[in-house]
This record gives structure tokens, sequence and C-alpha cells, in this order.
């Protein structure tokens, strides 16, 4: 398939149009990366290279079908309500799926696109009020001030800490989580994060709020279907984005056909003593004291097979602090097979291009 010429709508940094010539010239001017990526899209071949984000292992490259991606570009306006003169942001690279979709979202639905350098301070320079925006969760927390000026948030590339969700509940902006991958064409699922009602009931011995329950789990996007393989990970089914069924490496919970709860990276399921441990819903509870970057792993134990570690972001720490902070931990409601036997100090953590901790290769790192 190739992609049909761009909507009448669209602009790009406040430009119009004419042609995709036109268009491939400015951004050739302006855009390497852009450039690169709009001369495949427009090229006559009916798929796509992309990379994936490398978080778990090599980055590597897939091929996606360019119909499937202009379906994910219209499942995403639809779901948010974003129609044409849509004003957004890009500040994710082009290079990753993330970036790419931003721009497909434009060209297909005839949004009025601006482009920044990816940063870690997206808005440091911006004066507009934006209608929609992508963001990774390092963006969000150094733009808290500015959030205002975004409508419509979405946060993806890497979970969303309890502190940060908690600071986003004081920002008028609509928030949201989303769960997806490089082979899902980014999102599939939608998780409300900020400003739920309060009145709360329980559900399936969880505690959320009535009047916001498809905000309180992930809530998958129309034509989606999900269930779990045996080893309680989630499989999706999306006929208009992959022709093929997608096997995660996600635990989750399933709530309903449309709804699950993650529990984390089956990759990173700790079995300590017979014991399976999710490192994500640990550090979860961590997060209300920590103020570092940090995670929870597993390392070989003679006895466990497995015991859970706490390793800190910190190159200058005393034996008093430490002594502090695992007395601290114990008073946060941990479980006592929640509670890491071990806290280690590593002075920088190994990430991925687009900002992803890489566990293993930052365990490496530690004499144990």
């Amino acid at each position: 398939m190739i992609p049909k010429p761009f909507h009448k709508r669209f602009q790009l940094n406040n430009h119009s149009f004419l042609n995709v010539d036109d268009l491939l010239t400015y951004s050739k001017n302006n855009s390497k990366e852009i450039y690169t990526f709009l001369v495949e899209w427009f090229s006559e071949e009916d798929t796509i290279s992309v990379k994936t984000s490398g978080s778990t292992g090599k980055p590597q490259k897939i091929t996606l079908q360019k119909d499937h991606i202009i379906n994910s570009a219209k499942a995403t306006g639809a779901y948010f309500q974003l129609k044409e003169n849509t004003k957004a942001l890009l500040c994710l690279p082009v290079d990753y799926i993330a970036g790419k979709l931003m721009l497909i979202r434009a060209l297909t639905l005839g949004w009025q696109l601006d482009v920044v350098n990816p940063s870690s301070k997206p808005l440091k320079t911006t004066t507009k009020i934006y209608d929609f925006v992508a963001m990774v969760p390092l963006q969000v927390e150094n733009s808290l001030e500015k959030l205002h000026t975004i409508k419509k948030l979405i946060i993806g590339g890497g979970a969303v800490s309890e502190q940060l969700k908690n600071k986003l509940q004081k920002v008028s902006t609509q928030c949201f989580a989303t769960y997806g991958m490089t082979e899902t064409i980014t999102h599939v699922a939608i998780k409300r994060l900020n400003n739920v009602k309060s009145f709360r009931v329980k559900i399936t011995n969880k505690m959320v709020s009535k009047n916001s329950y498809k905000e309180a789990f992930y809530q998958t996007l129309p034509n989606t279907s999900i269930y779990k393989d045996q080893r309680n990970c989630l499989v999706i089914k999306n006929d208009t984005i992959s022709n093929k069924v997608v096997f995660t490496n996600d635990v989750v919970q399933l709530i309903s056909d449309t709804q699950f709860e993650w529990l984390g990276r089956f990759d990173n399921v700790i079995n300590s003593g017979g014991v399976k441990l999710h490192p994500e819903k640990i550090e979860e509870k961590l997060a209300e004291m920590i103020t570092q970057r940090f995670f929870v792993s597993g390392i070989f134990d003679e006895k466990l097979g497995e015991k859970l570690v706490l390793v800190i972001e910190d190159s200058q720490i005393s034996n008093k602090v430490e002594m502090s902070l695992k007395e601290s931990i114990k008073d946060i409601g941990l479980s006592k097979y929640e509670i890491p036997k071990e806290i280690y100090f590593v002075a920088q953590f190994i990430e991925t291009e687009t900002k992803k901790i890489q566990r293993k290769k930052t365990l490496d790192l530690i004499q144990f």
C-alpha cells in the first residue's frame, strides 16, 4: 500500500504543503531524521522498517505494513477525539516508533504539528497551547510547571512512578499511561492517570473508583482482543494493526475482556524460595520513599535460589544513610518477601538509546 497524499489540513511547524515533493523539500532542509523517514513512508513499498527500543535486549529491526500504521493512527485519533486542526507537539525521536507515529497521525488526520529536538525538557522553549502530546516519564517530570499548556498527554516508554502520579493530580492536563510496543505500532491500551473520581468501590479485590472504573486499569482500543498464555502473559490480537497474534512477556491480571492490570515483565520475575515476586509492583511501594532512580532485581543465592536486592543510582552513600534506608523500608507496607535482602549503589545506570534502564547490564557493574 502506497500512502495517499497527506491530509490537506496538515501543517508542520506552521508550514502548509501543496504536495509530497514540497513536504520532502522542506523536511530535507530542516530535519534529516524526518526527511529520511518521509522518503521511506512515501515510497512505493507497502512496508517500512522500524527498530525496537532494546529495553530487554539488543535493538532489532522489524517490518510493519503501512496500512496497519494508518489504522493505528486513526484509532488514536478516534479514541482521544482528535480531529483535523489538532495542535500537537512532536518531542520524541523519529528514529523510533513513538516519534514516527506522531508524525503519521498528523499526516493522516490533518494536525498542526510542531517539532522540537528531543530532550529531557521538551517544553522549555514552547509558547503554544497543545491539544495532544506524547512524552516519556522523564520529560513529564521536567515539564510539570508548563504541563498546563497541554490538554491531553500520553506517557509511554517506561513505568510512571507513584511520585510522578501524585504530582500529576495537581495539573489540569488529562494524563494517560499507554501500553504497547513496536510490534503493536505503539499503544493498544490506555489508562487514565490523574483526576479520577474519589468515590471508591471494591471490584475483584481491588479498590477502584466506581465512576472511573474504565480508567482504573488499562482499557484496550477498539478491535483489540486480549487473553493470557500459560505464563500469565498478555496475548494481543488486532487484525487492523497486525497479521499475527502478539505474544508479550508482560504478566497481567485480566479484569474483563477489554481491561487488564499490568503486573510486570516475565523476564524480571524473581523466584525467591518458591515465592514469585514482581519487581515492578515492589518498586511502586519503594517509590514512596526513594527519590533517586532505582530498581529491584534477583541475584543468585544458594538457599533461596534468587534473593531480592535493591539497586539505587547514587555514587555517594554513607553507611549511616544505608542503615537508615534499611530501617525505613520496613515501614512502607512491604511483605516479608518483598523486603530487599541487600542494597547496592551504582553511580550511573546503563540505559538504552531511549533512556530505559537496562537492569541486567547495570547489575553486571556490581561486585557481588
